[in-house]
């Protein structure tokens, strides 16, 4: 087996909203690391072989008699500790100082005062050739009042008196301000230099290294078994098929369910892909009458969602009962794209006071009778890696960076009943906005970008005569982590050469709209 897994870190999660962020970027520096619950298991943090420990923010507080607390195993480990915000407090708060809450929260921007050297700081500085001082983002109530005992103030802010603290003999380390945003100019130095410098981690976490590492891992799994596989024709599912190829061949086989609901022409894209250029095993199940049908007289958001879902686990496992049987009994693993935030947030906690956690099944439902054993090769990848080995195994780098798709499709793009001639409308509106998006080089600019049918006919003039025609909205977000999200401000030019495209080019559309609304109070989706 490879290496990959020998040097990393341990994450201890006090709730934190950037806690998977802080994770990212030390996977960026090429370093494994894992989340874990604050109150997992303690025994198991000295049998992970950490080379070091962080400590994430949160939102309880210290001063609080329950407030939750670092297992005192951290400290026997004898190993580095950075702890970030809530876990710089609780470091104080447990090993003699104290903590005390402030008479507002601070957040935002903040200036860092560095008067002491310590190894994690030294030599980083926003402001050359004067005093040395960090431009930091922060996000506190609370904050560290008194350094622990053998603990040194290395800065302080205005407004904080312990902002950053050192206890070098032990290579311990505090920061108030959250390193792993943007906002944090040398955060990126700063995580650097404690992961590989302080805790002497070697950069073995690649695409390559990992690309490798599975390829080992899957074949010492299934052996001469044979695997199938639900294809999507989404990232997760795509880089899942090329993966398991690579890795065992035509013991392969994927299904690849057309509900009718793809974008335009997907279903084709998807075959050309895999099947032509990859040369993946997929059985096409051409499904769209069946959808339409099984949706026809439906409104509910909620109640399409369901009808979807059925029929996928319904269609799957009737050719899955195909090749098991054609295959003599060979068939005994099922490949899922689950990726490491479902992971994380389908992960109980000792004591439940953990903020996680929310139940996960990436292929809901699928019948108890098909007995098959699961294979998640892409489980310990964060969505930018398993985009990263995707384009490494050689998938088409526009498929890989393609914005995200609801599981759905169309069904929920499709405001009210679903009919084919809506789903045709809608993917040929969204195919041209996706292509003007592209020639305007916006789309690598924008998080999330597609049209929504609007079930209302709008009067226009078409020719020389009135129409009476449907409605196109169009929608493009920014954001970080789609919990929030800001509209994306398009050039009125370009918004005006799409919606003169939709209008002339698709019959049956006589109005086209913007989307002007952020996350919240909207969603991102509009069902």
């Amino acid at each position: 087996m490879t290496q990959i897994h020998s040097d990393k870190i341990l994450i201890l999660d006090f709730g934190a909203q950037y806690t998977q962020l802080i994770a990212r970027r030390i996977r960026e520096l090429g370093v494994y690391c894992e989340i874990w619950a604050w109150d997992h298991e303690p025994t198991e943090i000295l049998a992970y072989g950490a080379k070091g420990i962080i400590l994430s923010g949160g939102p309880e507080s210290t001063t609080l008699e329950d407030a939750p607390k670092a297992p005192q195993e951290v400290f026997d480990a004898g190993l580095p500790i950075l702890g970030i915000c809530y876990g710089m407090q609780t470091l104080a708060a447990q090993l003699g100082g104290a903590t005390e809450a402030a008479d507002a929260r601070e957040f935002g921007h903040a200036k860092v005062d560095i008067v002491a050297s310590d190894r994690l700081f030294a030599g980083l500085s926003d402001h050359p050739g004067s005093a040395q001082a960090l431009d930091v983002w922060m996000s506190h109530g609370d904050h560290v009042s008194v350094a622990p005992p053998g603990f040194i103030v290395t800065g302080r802010t205005d407004r904080v008196p312990v902002a950053t603290m050192a206890n070098e003999d032990k290579r311990w380390y505090g920061v108030q301000f959250h390193p792993e945003v943007t906002h944090t100019k040398q955060g990126g130095a700063l995580l650097k230099r404690f992961v590989t410098e302080i805790c002497g981690c070697r950069t073995l976490w690649t695409a390559a290294n990992i690309i490798e590492d599975q390829i080992e891992r899957v074949r010492a799994q299934v052996g001469n078994d044979q695997v199938l596989l639900g294809l999507s024709g989404g990232v997760d599912s795509s880089v899942v098929a090329a993966l398991l190829h690579r890795a065992i061949g035509d013991k392969l086989t994927c299904v690849f369910v057309d509900t009718g609901l793809l974008r335009w022409k997907e279903g084709d894209q998807v075959m050309a892909t895999m099947a032509e250029h990859m040369g993946v095993k997929v059985i096409r199940v051409n499904a769209a009458d069946r959808y339409f049908s099984a949706l026809a007289g439906h409104s509910d958001p909620e109640a399409k969602r369901k009808i979807i879902g059925r029929l996928f686990v319904e269609i799957f496992d009737e050719e899955s009962s195909k090749l098991t049987t054609a295959s003599g009994g060979q068939v005994k693993w099922l490949a899922q794209g689950t990726i490491y935030p479902d992971v994380i947030e389908s992960a109980g906690s000792k004591t439940g006071k953990a903020h996680v956690i929310k139940s996960h099944h990436n292929v809901g439902g699928l019948p108890e009778h098909m007995k098959l054993k699961l294979v998640e090769p892409l489980r310990e990848l964060f969505k930018d890696e398993v985009r990263r080995i995707g384009v490494e195994l050689g998938l088409p780098r526009e498929m890989v960076y393609r914005h995200p798709f609801p599981g759905p499709g169309l069904g929920v793009r499709i405001l009210g009943e679903v009919k084919p001639e809506y789903a045709e409308l809608l993917a040929r509106a969204d195919a041209i906005f996706m292509e003007e998006l592209r020639l305007w080089d916006l789309y690598d600019k924008t998080s999330q970008a597609f049209a929504v049918f609007l079930p209302v006919k709008s009067v226009g003039v078409v020719g020389d005569a009135r129409a009476y025609e449907w409605v196109i909205a169009l929608r493009a977000v920014e954001t970080i982590d789609f919990m929030t999200a800001h509209w994306v401000h398009l050039p009125y030019d370009f918004l005006g050469k799409v919606s003169n495209r939709i209008i002339n080019e698709l019959r049956g559309v006589s109005r086209v709209v913007y989307d002007i609304s952020g996350k919240p109070p909207a969603t991102i989706e509009w069902e």
